[in-house]
């Protein structure tokens, strides 16, 4: 999957456009619209990748932070 395609999912995801790139929108966007809460950790993708969630958006938004 291209970035671009993975962006576009998470927006259809989400309801609305986003950045993945910005912790306090993702952190807003699960939270809010998902219910989601991260646990505490050094960073957003380790808060990501040991959520515990197995919600789609989740995946999708490490996914587009860890691609190139």
């Amino acid at each position: 999957m291209n970035k671009d395609f993975i962006l576009q999912r998470i927006c259809i995801f989400s309801g609305k456009e986003i950045d993945p790139n910005s912790e306090e929108q993702v952190i807003n966007i699960l939270r809010d619209k998902f219910n989601i809460h991260l646990p505490q950790r050094r960073t957003l993708d380790e808060s990501l990748s040991s959520s515990g969630s197995g919600h789609e958006i989740v995946n999708l938004i490490l996914r587009y932070r860890t691609e190139s």
